[in-house]
């Protein structure tokens, strides 16, 4: 039978029920579940932007500086088809989406290798942390000057601010979870006669994966905001460029509009990374169905 487990006062079966039966009732409450989650996001969704057109329009609040979900999407269609100030939408966008997914491969990449390299050495990890703990504790919104003036303009210095945001969440995670690591099991591959290696690649790192993709759900987020606040700071094009221009010109609908192309895609990222971690963790047991 299928490793499904159901929580809920609901699922009582009466004697003599087969497993069958059972999995079926517990993949329609799932499936109920996600009709019912799915609903009142949407719900939420539209009376949010409901509320926010009708507060616009009667003057409740002031259109100038928060715009209204119809100008948002005005400007958003004006930029898909006439394209923005500063060139094609399209092109300003894969500008910034070229940083940030430079910029969160290789901040990943490092951190996951670092974060497991200290966490399986005692002596370098003692040796290195007051350097993390120094460099993480500045604002890496302050290094965004910094990155411009020794690499300018161009792609590096985003890339640079992209990659300093998400390497140490990627490493804070990645060390974590090597240290969290089963004892026993690694106790037990050794009696077996793993080397180092094998128990790093068999037990470590598989044991680590889950808080490694706990850090990639949210990683790709602070690339993007590393990626828009260089160009906030400093571009020639790019999202955060057009967030700057709008916000030079008091144009709020430009403002929100960028930020809704940022949200759309992140969330379309998280998507994709969900499916990604549930190709590679097929072994993780469901999560139990709980509708309270």
């Amino acid at each position: 039978m299928a490793n499904i487990t159901m929580n809920t006062p609901a699922a009582t079966f009466r004697p003599g029920t087969s497993d069958k039966e059972i999995e079926a009732a517990a993949l329609r409450a799932i499936k109920r579940r996600k009709q019912v989650v799915l609903f009142w996001q949407v719900a939420i969704l539209i009376a949010s932007l409901g509320l926010w057109e009708l507060a616009s329009s009667r003057n409740w609040i002031d259109p100038f500086f928060y715009a209204s979900p119809s100008a948002v999407a005005e400007r958003l269609y004006d930029w898909a088809v006439n394209g923005t100030t500063e060139g094609s939408l399209w092109y300003n966008l894969g500008v910034t989406m070229e940083e940030a997914l430079i910029g969160f491969f290789s901040g990943s990449i490092a951190g996951v290798v670092v974060g497991i390299g200290l966490g399986r050495n005692k002596l370098l990890s003692d040796i290195f942390s007051v350097y993390i703990k120094a460099i993480n504790s500045i604002p890496r919104v302050v290094l965004a000057p910094i990155f411009i003036m020794i690499m300018g303009l161009g792609l590096a210095s985003k890339v640079a601010l992209a990659f300093i945001m998400v390497f140490f969440v990627v490493f804070a995670n990645a060390f974590q979870g090597v240290r969290e690591a089963d004892r026993d099991m690694i106790a037990n591959a050794r009696i077996l006669g793993a080397s180092d290696w094998q128990v790093t690649r068999a037990v470590i790192i598989p044991s680590a994966m889950s808080w490694i993709f706990a850090s990639l759900h949210v990683s790709f987020g602070f690339a993007i905001i590393g990626a828009i606040v260089g160009e906030f700071v400093g571009a020639r094009f790019g999202i955060g460029q057009l967030i700057s221009i709008a916000k030079g010109t008091f144009d709020a609908a430009g403002m929100f509009a960028a930020i809704v192309l940022v949200m759309i895609v992140t969330l379309a990222a998280e998507y994709v990374m969900t499916l990604v971690e549930n190709r590679l963790a097929k072994w993780r047991p469901q999560q139990s169905l709980d509708t309270h």
